[in-house]
Formats: C-alpha cells, sequence, structure tokens
C-alpha cells in the first residue's frame, strides 16, 4: 500500500451495462438507497467490468447494519436470506438474480480462519480489510469507480497485490494464500509480487488447518484457469503445493490437457472439467485418489470419476483395437472414455510434443467415437433364466454374467435369440462356464461418474 492517503473521489467511471441496469439489479438498489443511504458495486463485478469480462456475480455494499438491510428488502417486497448475517452478508433474490449484500466492516479479530467483525460508515476502512487491491474496488449505480489502493494501475499491469501488508492479510486468513495463486492464474503476469510470495511461503504450513471444501474450491478455480501448470509449478517451488496435494505430480501431462481442452480441440463435449485436470496433475493410484477426494470433500460421483481415472481400468490410444475401444464405452460409458482418451492424449504429447497429423486424426476419432456412442442394452433379464427352469436364487446372475461375456466377446452381435440359446446350454451344462474378472468388470470400473 502506498504510504499516502488513499484517494477519497473517483478515478474513472464505468459506462452503464446490462447487470447494473437490469430490473432486478435496480429494484435492489431502490430498495437499499432510502433515505439517502449510499449504495455500491463492489469487488469483483466492478474488476471485471473494467476489464470487459462476463459479470457472474453480483455484490452490493453499503453503510448499514445488516438487519436494516433484510428490513428495507422485506419492504420493498425482495426476498433476504440471512446468509452470514454474523459477518455482515445477506443474499437478496429478485427477479430470479441473487446478490451478495455486505455491511461495511472491519475486522475487530481474526484467528486466520475466521473473523469478528464490527460494522462502520467507512469505505475506505472497508476496502482495507479485503485481499488483493484488484478486488477492492468499489462503484456506484450510475458508474463512478473508487479505487483506494491502486487496483486500476495493477489491473493494467496485470500485478496481483494484497492490499496493505501481505502478511498481516494472510495472518487474517489463511485461505488467502491459496486465493493468491488462483488469482494469480487468472489475472496476473510474471514476474509474481515478491511480498506476496514470500508471505505465503512464510504461512504454508498453516494451510492444513482450512477445510477440505475450501482448499478444493480454491484448488479447482486454479486448475481452471487458462493456463494453470505455470501456477502449480510455482505452487510447488514456494513449497504450498506439499501442503495440499502432496500427491501431485509432473505437471506435463496437465499443460497438455489444458492445451487440448481450451484450445486444440473444438468439439463441444470436450470442455475443461476441475475432476479431470485434477487427475491430470496426480501420481497416485485409485487409493491414493480416494484419500484426496476425501481430503477434498468431493462428492460421491466426483470421487468415483476421479479414482476411474487415476487407475484406468483400460487404456485407450489410437493403437487399441476397435472392439476394445466399444467394450470400454459399453462397461464405463462415454463421460469417461472421454475422460480416460484426453488424458492418454495430454500424456502422449508430453512425451512427443511434436505428432503426425494422422496420429491426431486417429485421437479425435476415438472423441468422435465417444461422442457418436448409443447404450447397448443386454439382451437378458432374469426371466429369460426363470423360464428355463432355473430357480430364483445367486445362479441366475451367475448365468447372465457367463452369457453377457459371451455376447461382448461376440462384439454384441448377438440379439435376445441368440443369447437365450446360449443360456439354454449353459443351463443344461450345469455350469456358468468361466467368467474371468477382467471381462464381467468390477462395479468400479462399471460406475460412470
Amino acid at each position: 500500500m502506498s504510504d499516502e492517503s488513499p484517494i477519497r473521489q473517483p478515478v474513472g467511471k464505468i459506462a452503464p451495462q446490462p447487470w447494473m441496469t437490469a430490473p432486478e439489479t435496480r429494484a435492489v438498489i431502490d430498495a437499499l438507497a432510502v433515505d439517502g443511504t449510499e449504495v455500491r458495486f463492489v469487488g469483483g463485478c466492478v474488476r471485471d467490468a473494467i476489464l470487459k469480462r462476463p459479470i457472474r456475480d453480483i455484490d452490493i455494499a453499503v453503510p448499514e447494519s445488516p438487519e436494516t438491510v433484510m428490513a428495507r428488502l422485506g419492504g420493498a417486497g425482495i426476498k433476504a436470506i440471512p446468509t452470514g448475517i454474523d459477518h455482515g452478508t445477506v443474499t437478496a433474490v429478485a427477479g430470479g438474480a441473487s446478490f451478495e449484500i455486505t455491511s461495511l466492516r472491519v475486522d475487530v479479530e481474526t484467528d486466520g480462519r475466521r473473523a469478528k467483525v464490527a460494522f462502520t460508515d467507512d469505505w475506505v476502512a472497508d476496502a482495507a480489510r479485503r485481499d488483493f487491491t484488484i478486488n477492492a474496488f468499489s462503484c456506484t449505480p450510475d458508474g463512478d469507480v473508487y479505487d483506494y489502493f491502486g487496483g486500476l494501475e495493477d489491473l493494467g499491469h496485470a500485478r496481483v497485490r494484497f492490499v496493505g501488508i501481505a502478511r498481516e492479510r494472510i495472518k487474517e486468513d489463511v485461505l488467502r494464500l491459496l486465493r493468491y495463486f488462483r488469482f494469480y492464474a487468472t489475472y496476473g503476469q510474471p514476474p509474481p509480487d515478491a511480498d506476496a510470495l514470500a508471505a505465503c511461503r512464510a504461512f504454508a504450513s498453516g494451510l492444513p488447518v482450512l477445510s477440505g471444501e475450501r482448499v478444493r474450491v480454491e484448488m479447482f478455480r486454479t486448475l481452471m484457469a487458462p493456463d494453470p501448470a505455470d501456477v502449480v509449478v510455482l505452487m510447488r517451488g514456494e513449497r504450498i503445493l506439499e501442503h495440499v496435494l502432496p500427491e501431485a505430480g509432473d505437471v506435463g501431462r496437465l499443460r497438455m490437457l489444458t492445451w487440448l481442452d481450451t484450445r486444440a480441440i473444438k468439439m463441444e463435449a470436450v470442455a475443461p472439467h476441475p475432476v479431470r485436470r485434477l487427475a491430470a496433475l496426480l501420481d497416485t493410484d485409485a487409493a491414493g485418489a480416494e484419500r484426496v477426494a476425501r481430503r477434498f470433500r468431493l462428492s460421491n460421483r466426483h470421487k468415483r470419476r476421479l479414482m476411474a481415472l487415476a487407475e484406468p481400468a483400460v487404456h485407450l490410444t489410437p493403437d487399441s483395437e476397435e472392439t476394445a475401444l466399444r467394450r470400454a464405452l459399453h462397461r464405463l460409458g462415454p463421460v469417461t472414455v472421454r475422460d480416460l482418451v484426453l488424458l492418454a492424449w495430454a500424456g502422449d504429447l508430453a512425451l512427443e510434443p511434436r505428432q503426425p497429423a494422422a496420429r491426431t486424426g486417429a485421437w479425435i476419432a476415438l472423441l468422435d467415437a465417444a461422442d457418436a456412442w448409443q447404450p447397448l442394452a443386454f439382451p437378458l433379464q432374469g426371466r429369460d433364466a426363470l423360464a428355463l427352469g432355473v430357480p430364483h436364487g445367486p445362479r441366475v446372475g451367475r448365468l447372465l454374467k457367463a452369457v453377457e461375456a459371451w455376447w461382448e466377446d461376440g462384439d454384441y452381435r448377438a440379439d435376445h435369440g441368440a443369447c437365450v440359446e446360449r443360456l439354454r446350454a449353459l443351463v443344461a451344462e450345469g455350469a456358468e462356464g468361466a467368467v474371468d474378472s477382467d471381462r464381467r468388470g468390477d462395479e468400479r470400473t462399471r460406475a460412470v461418474p
């Protein structure tokens, strides 16, 4: 922060934009601005408006208590949710849109994870408690921009700096350490701020106190940045990664995957996904991936997806047989197969970036096959075995699995009649036949994330 006093006058103006003038936005502003109360947009929506980026969330601040905010919204017929009222945060829902409204505040006490706050009417004091200069903007409904800590200059130079003293900001909330790398990945350019890196190194050992959910959110957003590999390398060099993701391996596969899913492949079904990018970074097996999933508090669906990618049930490459591809699609589903192809291709490129056009076309063909796949229904059901006199019980399932393996070996060509005849033969033999674990597939490999 500059030694000079913050400039308290507007430093520029944002032309009216649809998110500022939308009826639902105006309704919330009008409800809060009674009695001449000053209302401003704050944080990321102002920053991204200046950068002409899409606006995702609209945050608003007022120099009034959260109880007053709730009362004013309710009086205007706007739904108000006390999402974090102890910290001065209320969510307004108007016209199907949500707005996070915070009362101006200052920190009274912090412990590295949460803060006790007091409410204020001082816009500069409120901005001073924010993490980065590029997040400390505020803007009136008419577009007047206030920048108390040099955020405009930092935006212009693609710098990510803490407001004030970096060590103090991280000491207040150690999550800001991870947020630094996330914002640097999204808004920064080399070189990173030296004071910020020194502070991150100094407080890295405090990261384990954070909840898995908070770590996951920041890591996922970092991985979803345009080019996360360089920032991951930076985090490893600064001894940060070892505290949040010691299972991370070489970044080459992540670097190439990012190139594939954002720039190289123009297919609607191929889009960046944080679980796939996390899998590209991991150097572990399914058990290790499960530990990561537990630590990051992943949903069961995302946990299964990560485990399936960490220890693939099948390795698909342009050299794979078409029957192997169809079997993988039948057993795993197109989502998992697409993930496996992209990870295998990224790994291939990490070893040999320049590949013949024919091989590139073959990789694309694998993705096209996943796109075009129509699920195949096994022709038999339990009633087919019962109709042949097989009593209810486990033998029905074993017989069906044996016939399904035979059906797969025949590349799914056998129809219902042929499958019934195969079932009849097995029943007559009095045995289910040998069905090895590879042909059956276990529950893990059958799970489709």
